[in-house]
């Protein structure tokens, strides 16, 4: 009976698809997700909303997330794509973080510096605040916070980190800037 008991345990360890270590191509894969996504979100490789210039950063983001998509319905819409596109890297450097902390800290802090400066790269226009509401809901409200390191020096640099892109988009103290702090906030309690 007990090795009956033993061998259902042993098999349903063996089923099981948590990763015992980080993948090895995940710390280059995020910083050649945020150059791509960088010269995506400025207009220099394609254009949020076109509809297909995604492609390359998707592939990037699908080698650890393979169930990340752009849906139909999203494809051609600027605010839809970047929200998307956001997501997955913000969730690979989550990710990192689970693993070693302090880098995905400070990777969250370039990532942060990086849509910030791409941000207002992009000329002024509807395109803009389309692509401002894609990142600022691809950060506060599609990210999957359960990624996140438990280490707590590390946890409240991401944090912090995530909170600054809101106000630094939209302004410090404006509602919008509140309103995606808020959300964040209240995902992370």
């Amino acid at each position: 009976m007990f090795r009956q008991l033993s061998n259902q345990l042993a098999a349903a360890a063996k089923t099981t698809d948590v990763p015992k270590a980080m993948a090895p191509t995940l710390r280059t894969d995020i910083y050649t997700a945020m150059d791509q996504t960088k010269s995506w979100l400025v207009g220099t490789a394609g254009q949020a909303g076109d509809g297909m210039s995604f492609g390359s950063v998707l592939a990037t983001i699908q080698k650890h997330f393979p169930d990340t998509k752009i849906g139909l319905e999203h494809i051609g819409s600027a605010e839809n794509e970047v929200q998307n596109i956001v997501c997955g890297v913000t969730n690979m450097i989550l990710e990192m973080s689970k693993w070693e902390g302090m880098a995905g800290g400070m990777a969250m802090r370039t990532w942060s510096d990086a849509l910030v400066e791409a941000y207002g790269r992009i000329p002024t226009g509807s395109r803009k605040q389309s692509v401002a509401k894609g990142i600022v809901s691809g950060i506060s409200q599609k990210t999957d916070i359960a990624l996140m390191t438990k280490e707590f020096t590390a946890k409240i640099q991401i944090i912090s980190s995530l909170k600054s892109v809101c106000s630094r988009i939209y302004g410090a103290g404006s509602a919008d800037a509140r309103q995606a702090e808020a959300v964040l906030s209240s995902r992370l309690i």
